[in-house]
This record gives structure tokens, C-alpha cells and sequence, in this order.
């Protein structure tokens, strides 16, 4: 039985960006494993460890070599080989030099693609030891640092300077030279509670030293869920609930190795200050975990994450409190300073901001979006009024204090100011709610007059953009219009907005200078679109040829759109579906195949047949039926309906030629198909359903 030891690579180093830590970390880790993957040494598990001051692996299960592998290496064809007499030429002589061998020892590859002339030789595995250095700078280069940094009198870059460098394979210590550190088996505890060096005797002890003598959690999913369970129990302790966010608790995890939660408390003075504002300036400025009661409402606490277990915790925790003060004090003197003056006063500072330099200033943007949200407004039901004022305030935010300094509270403080204003309702939700969805999951707009100032902010930015050829491409997309679109799309769809997004896009143009041109480009748009709501299917598992089915009929309405869709998964489960679809696929061919002018009604004197008959009168009785469904968008009911027709198609096709040689007759029957082609046509085109 092979032979295998543990492997432990640790690279020690100043304090790391707590953001990037766990990017870093999986990074190293699938940097190595890469590596090994090509060395062909496979692992049995691959442990990730990150603290602020170490990025390490713990790789179980390695063999001690590598084992022997068979090269081939291919030559020239034999026909290039050798000549007319059967003797070497010179490219197979060359060949042999190459591989240090006479041309008698060569051997021959078959292929499908011919013979070759072929060396077969025996790589002998190198030892791990041998393997790993290399493969640790390789890793250790690729990893994705923006910038990196040097440090001393030497030419090494890395995220930060590097201290020691732990590398062990079982209990051997791996000869290797990294940053210019000799690598060696010594880690580092905790800078305050153990900073002495520990001695590890073999791979596996490493994580246990380090928490149980070094003071370090070393392992960031253990270190994450620690922190997260003290924070609630501090949380309970006050009879309150944290709030948690991922992103801080991530950020956080980084920047700790021994975390220890203590709970702290501020001014009540400060909740008369909108608690977004407090919460930003917690979790934002300071890194604390805001607490809230039962109803929702902040309560004037907040928990801190301390780096070591202080004798003397309440020292921490008055530092603590001592420094929120002065950053909930700046919150207040915002709100207090932005209330002086309403909303509305910043309309004209919006002149000077440029949106974009073809497009003109906010104020420009924001004065076609007004008009194009009031159309939509009324189309949703909701008032012209309220979505006119509620577009020109929307972005008034954006000069005010608080925003400048917490510039992700933009829109929520624009609701807050208009509430203070006296702006009705509709008009403050509307403000906050218009950035809705800001990324994939996000919640969206709930009020009409929201979802409206929602999709004419978006539009706006569509067409103006196209109109002036800055499109996304490829993968830059800087006015992310990609996340507009896709924006558009889940408001309409999933906000059951019955509205045309072709005529919204002609809408939205007639509002730009006739500089810009922006008609030219509202079917590219269109188009554009399309593709995010071809995705958009994609991602919720709708299969792509039921999707290329409704594209195929153009709906202008995306929510006409997903109704197409749900009717055409619910037709597809029926027995009927796929010999409708197969005959829907031979009309179109025969249709196409025709340069005949066919009548657009049925001559019933000139059916013939008893098939073509019954189908005529089947088809006429189920038009009735189902087109007053159709037109109410009815599509489900409607596909189930004709799918009664597949008896008739079936036995029309199997007892009815249509191309006849009578010209008449054969138009007849022409007409026919296209009837009902024209019928299915109405949901989808059923011929792009693959079976």
C-alpha cells in the first residue's frame, strides 16, 4: 500500500484586508489544488485556514512521489518516415536524435487520422518535497491581488509582508525558500495572548496548538459561526435581536483571531435620527452589530467584536462606546442640517450634475423620466402626479449630507426627507423604492407609483445610452445595463404590469434631444431585452426551445410573454403535444415551400374530403372558443382546447394530399393549414418544440 503523509502550508504575514480574506483564502486553496491536479497527486481533503495573519492549507492524504507516467511523443507520419526503399529519412532521423534513440527503437502510433512514427517513454515520478515549493509560488503569484506591496530592502511582492512561512510534509519539514524565508515548522499565536512561537510536530496538530495555546481560530467557517453565537447571545442578553448582515460578519471574521462579543450602548437622543442612518454608520464606519427589539425598532445598543479576552472588558467596551458618540453625533447634525431645507430645493442642483456628457445633466435625466413615469403610472393605475413629483425628488437626495456620507442610504433618506416635506405617501415610497431591484434576488418596487418611477428610470437609461453607442460589450458593462434590463423585466413580469415595452421604448425616445437619435435604436433595445428575458428564463429551468417557441410570435408584452410561457410548459405535459408540434413543424415546411398566393378564408364548397372536412368545421367551431380567450390572455385554457384538434390533424395529414395538381383546390387546403397554423400561432409557434 502506497505510502501517504499530511501536507501543511502556511504562509504568516502582517495583518491581511479583512474584505478579501475569504477570496484570498478559497483562491490559495484552488491555486494548489490545481496545481496537484496537474502533478497527478490527488488528495484525499483539502482544508482552507485563514486569520487576519496567516492563509494556510492543511492537504490530507498525499503520496510521498509521484507515480511513473508513459509519455508518447508523435513524430512524422510514416509516410514522411521513410522513402520509396523503405530507408530513414531525415525527418526520421531527426525525430531519433530528438529522443535520443536510433530509428529501430521507435515505435508507431495508429490513428484515425493515419500513422506516425512514435517514442514511448517511462517519466519517473519526482518526489512531493520536490514538487511543492514550485507549485506554492505558482499558487501564491496567481492569487488576485490588486495591489501588491514590498517591504524591507527586498524585491518580494506580496498583499502584505510576510513573517514565516510554515511548510510540512508528515513530520519533514519541506526545504524550500518563499519570500526569502527559510520555511520551517514554527507558527505564530496570537499577537497579544501568545506571541512566542509554537512548534508544530506533524500537520494534524496544527489547528488544535493553535487555539488551544496559540489563541487563535484559525478556521474562518468556525471563527464566522463563533462570532455569529456570541453576537446573539449578547443580543438576547439585552432582550433584543442582532442584525446580522453576511457582508460585515465576513468582514469581521477578518479581522479577528480570538473573537469575544461585548455589548455596549449609546444616547437615546440619537433614535430620533432615521435608524438606517445608524445602523449604516455602525456597521459601516465602526464594525458594530446593530440590536433591535421585537417590533423592528433599534434599540440603543450595539455589540463590538474585541481581538482578545481582555481582563478588563469594560475598558474595551468604554473605548467602544466613547468612539460611536462622535460618529452618531455627525449623523444627527446631517439629518438636523438637511431638514432645514425641503426636497425640492435641490431640483436645481441637479443641473450641475452630468448623468452622462451627450445625455445632459440629472436634472435633464430626471425631467424625461417624469414624463415617462407619469404614462406608465397611469397604464398601472397609480396618479400621473405622484409619479411626476416623485421622479423629479428622486435623486434630490444625492445633495444632501447624509448621503455624501453614507451614499448606500440614497433613496431610503430621499423617502425620509420627503415623509419630513409633507410629499404624500405614495411619492416618499416611491423614492426610496425606484432603485428596485439593485442586484439579482433583490427585492422589487411594491407601490404602482414605485414600480412605474422603477421601470421609466431604467428605460430612460436604456435608450439614452444605446442612442449614444455605449452599449455593453463583452464583459464591461459601466452603466450596468444589464441589471436595468433584467430589471425591467422581474418588474413586469413578477409585478403582473400589463404594459407594452415596445411602445414604452418609443415613449422614452421622443423624449431625448433629437441630437441624440434615439429612435434609430428602440428596436435594439427591444432586442436587448429579449436576451435578458431569455436568461431570466434560463436561470428559473424553462427549456430553451419553449422559450424560442414565444420569441418566435414577438409579444411586446412581457407579462403576455410569461403567459405564453406557463401555457406552453402546461401544453407540453399533454399527450397531444408532440404530434400538434410535429404537425405544426410539416405546415410550416409545406407553407414555405410554396410560392402560391393563398386565400386567406376557406372555401368550404371546394372541401373535398371527409377529413378535411371535419377539420375545417373542427377548426371554425374552435376558433369560437378559444379566441375570446386568447384575447384575455387566456393562453392555458386555450392550448388545452386545441389540443382536441390532434385527432382531426393527425387523420388530415394521414388521408388528405394538399400539393394536388388542381391549382384551386390545392389552395383550398393551403388556406386551411394556414388557418390553423395561424391559430397556434396566436400563443407560440409550437414547430420549435423539440420532442
Amino acid at each position: 500500500m502506497t505510502e501517504k503523509r499530511d501536507l501543511l502550508v502556511e504562509i504568516g504575514t502582517e495583518e491581511l484586508p479583512p474584505k478579501a480574506l475569504r477570496r484570498l483564502s478559497n483562491a490559495f486553496a484552488d491555486g494548489m489544488s490545481k496545481g496537484l491536479d496537474a502533478a497527478a497527486l490527488k488528495p484525499s481533503k483539502v482544508y482552507t485556514y485563514a486569520s487576519p495573519r496567516r492563509l494556510a492549507l492543511l492537504i490530507k492524504g498525499l503520496p510521498l512521489t509521484q507515480q511513473d507516467r508513459e509519455t508518447v511523443r508523435r513524430g512524422p507520419a510514416l509516410s514522411a518516415a521513410f522513402d520509396d526503399d523503405g530507408c530513414p529519412t531525415p525527418a526520421a532521423l531527426g525525430f531519433a536524435r530528438s529522443c535520443a534513440v536510433e530509428v529501430e527503437q521507435l515505435d508507431q502510433l495508429e490513428t484515425k487520422k493515419g500513422s506516425w512514427l512514435s517514442f514511448r517513454a517511462i517519466e519517473k515520478g519526482k518526489p512531493v518535497t520536490e514538487l511543492i515549493p514550485d507549485m506554492l509560488q505558482k499558487s501564491l503569484a496567481s492569487l488576485p491581488i490588486p495591489k501588491r506591496m514590498r517591504w524591507g530592502d527586498r524585491d518580494y511582492e506580496f498583499v502584505r509582508p510576510v513573517h514565516w512561512v510554515v511548510l510540512l510534509f508528515g513530520d519533514e519539514v519541506i526545504d524550500a525558500d518563499i519570500f526569502g524565508i527559510k520555511a520551517g515548522r514554527y507558527t505564530q499565536g496570537h499577537r497579544f495572548h501568545h506571541p512566542q512561537p509554537i512548534y508544530i510536530g506533524e500537520p494534524e496538530a496544527y489547528l488544535p496548538l493553535l487555539e488551544t495555546e496559540g489563541r487563535v481560530l484559525a478556521d474562518f467557517a468556525t471563527r464566522r459561526e463563533a462570532i455569529r453565537a456570541q453576537v446573539l447571545e449578547q443580543a438576547k442578553q439585552l432582550n433584543g435581536r442582532a442584525v446580522i448582515d453576511d457582508e460585515l460578519l465576513d468582514e469581521v471574521t477578518g479581522l479577528v483571531e480570538w473573537p469575544v462579543a461585548l455589548s455596549g450602548r449609546f444616547d437615546k437622543q440619537f433614535l430620533e435620527v432615521p435608524p438606517e442612518a445608524l445602523v449604516s454608520s455602525m456597521q459601516d464606519h465602526q464594525k458594530y452589530f446593530p440590536v433591535m427589539d421585537e417590533n423592528d425598532k433599534l434599540l440603543p445598543y450595539f455589540i463590538a467584536i474585541a481581538n482578545l479576552d481582555s481582563k478588563d472588558p469594560q475598558q474595551i467596551l468604554a473605548g467602544n462606546e466613547r468612539v460611536i458618540r462622535p460618529r452618531l453625533a455627525d449623523a444627527a447634525f446631517f439629518w438636523n442640517q438637511d431638514c432645514k431645507q425641503p426636497l425640492e430645493k435641490h431640483i436645481d442642483g441637479l443641473r450641475s450634475m452630468v448623468y452622462q456628457k451627450k445625455l445632459g445633466s440629472l436634472f435633464d435625466k430626471q425631467e424625461r423620466v417624469a414624463k415617462l413615469a407619469a404614462e406608465i403610472a397611469v397604464q398601472v393605475g397609480g396618479k400621473r402626479s405622484h409619479a411626476e413629483t416623485a421622479a423629479r425628488l428622486c435623486k434630490c437626495d444625492l445633495l444632501t449630507s447624509m448621503v455624501y456620507e453614507f451614499p448606500d442610504l440614497q433613496g431610503i433618506m430621499g423617502h425620509y426627507y420627503a415623509s419630513h416635506d409633507g410629499e404624500a405617501d405614495a411619492v416618499a415610497t416611491a423614492i426610496e423604492e425606484h432603485y428596485r431591484p439593485r442586484f439579482a434576488g433583490d427585492e422589487l418596487p411594491d407601490s404602482v407609483t414605485g414600480q412605474a418611477l422603477a421601470l421609466a428610470d431604467r428605460l430612460d437609461s436604456l435608450v439614452g445610452i444605446f442612442a449614444i453607442g455605449q452599449q455593453p460589450s463583452g464583459d464591461k458593462d459601466p452603466f450596468a445595463l444589464r441589471r436595468a434590463a433584467l430589471g425591467v423585466v422581474r418588474i413586469c413580469i413578477e409585478k403582473e404590469l400589463d404594459i407594452d415595452l415596445e411602445a414604452l421604448l418609443h415613449t422614452a425616445a421622443e423624449a431625448f434631444d433629437s441630437s441624440v437619435n434615439a429612435a434609430t435604436v428602440t428596436e435594439d433595445i427591444f432586442g436587448y431585452v429579449m436576451d435578458r428575458l431569455r436568461a431570466y428564463y434560463q436561470e428559473s429551468g424553462v427549456e430553451v426551445d419553449l422559450i424560442d417557441a414565444v420569441l418566435a410570435t414577438r409579444p411586446t408584452r412581457l407579462l403576455d410573454f410569461h403567459r405564453r410561457i406557463q401555457a406552453c410548459r402546461v401544453f407540453r405535459q399533454l399527450p397531444e403535444a408532440e404530434s400538434l408540434a410535429a404537425a405544426n413543424k410539416r405546415i410550416g415546411n409545406i407553407l414555405k415551400k410554396t410560392d402560391q398566393i393563398i386565400p386567406g378564408k376557406v372555401d368550404v364548397d371546394r372541401l373535398v374530403d371527409d377529413a378535411e372536412k371535419l377539420l375545417a368545421e373542427q377548426l371554425d367551431n374552435m376558433s369560437t372558443a378559444v379566441l375570446p380567450l386568447m384575447e384575455a390572455g387566456d393562453y392555458t385554457p386555450a392550448l388545452k382546447q386545441l389540443a382536441g384538434l390532434r385527432e382531426n390533424v393527425d387523420a388530415f395529414f394521414d388521408q388528405v394530399m394538399v400539393m394536388v395538381d388542381d391549382d384551386a383546390l390545392r389552395a383550398n387546403r393551403l388556406s386551411l393549414l394556414q388557418n390553423l397554423s395561424k391559430l397556434f400561432l396566436r400563443v407560440a409557434d409550437l414547430s420549435r418544440l423539440q420532442s
